[in-house]
């Protein structure tokens, strides 16, 4: 039986690494899901106990367009075949003017990571090219694979990718475990991280994506205590015109993290 590589929950279940004692049905997580009428799902994988908690795992299994979460890949695709030098490497403002007012200047790499620049990507992904980005989305084993056109694949809904599928990338991207060079993975784990203090490190990227009324959010990364990390990935989709994605993806993590103990530097 051939699996995708990316998969973590559903292959730890076929193959016996979880059982019911290490496989917790999250139901207590609804309520920040309901707060805001929203359809989705969370799940956090505890490196150390090997165990999974997931609310709604039905939905952890259903792919969706990654949308800006997918500027993780294209980054390291990016690093690692030499279409970006390095997290430092500046592409000029094209001088088309976009409401998104942090994208209308010259940016470096990791300026265009945290602000989520669609258009600083959309040029990367064009550097790579449509044949080198086929084999790294093969090779990796990336959701479904599929390229529409180059700079707009992972925007309109021809790349999908599971919540499940996700949380297996960013956990082997913090292992240095997919077949990127280890400095392309090292840089790309640094840009993710947004919060760092001496008592945990709070490490993410978030997306927002478009699929007919519906919106769909995206919050995948870990957070690291006492050298342990635990992964986590958040979906949710909405139907309100106008959400408030970016406050809502966090504020749900948030509060499922603090409510798990995090952030107090003691797990």
């Amino acid at each position: 039986m051939k699996l995708p590589g990316l998969l973590l929950l559903t292959i730890a279940i076929l193959f016996g690494a979880c059982s019911p004692n290490n496989v917790k049905d999250a139901k207590e997580w609804e309520k920040y899901f309901a707060k805001h009428k929203l359809e989705g799902t969370f799940m956090m994988f505890d490196n150390g106990q090997g165990s999974f908690k997931v609310y709604n795992i039905d939905r952890a299994k259903q792919r969706f367009s990654p949308a800006s979460t997918f500027k993780i890949f294209n980054s390291l695709t990016a690093l690692h075949t030499g279409a970006a030098s390095d997290t430092n490497m500046v592409i000029r403002w094209d001088s088309i003017v976009r409401p998104d007012t942090p994208w209308n200047h010259d940016l470096t790499m990791a300026q265009a990571f945290r602000v989520s620049s669609v258009p600083y990507f959309q040029e990367i992904a064009r550097r790579i090219g449509k044949d080198t980005m086929q084999t790294w989305l093969d090779s990796v084993g990336y959701g479904n694979k599929k390229i529409s056109k180059i700079d707009t694949f992972w925007l309109d809904n021809s790349l999908q990718i599971s919540p499940d599928e996700q949380l297996g990338f960013v956990k082997q991207l913090y292992f240095n475990q997919l077949p990127y060079q280890k400095r392309a993975q090292q840089l790309v784990c640094g840009m993710m991280i947004r919060e760092k203090t001496d008592k945990y490190i709070f490490a993410w990227k978030g997306g927002w994506g478009i699929s007919g009324k519906k919106h769909i959010g995206w919050l995948v990364g870990w957070i690291e205590e006492n050298l342990h990390p635990t992964f986590f990935v958040l979906n949710f989709e909405t139907e309100d015109p106008n959400p408030d994605i970016e406050g809502m993806r966090l504020e749900i993590t948030r509060n499922i993290l603090a409510e798990e103990g995090f952030f107090k530097g003691e797990r």
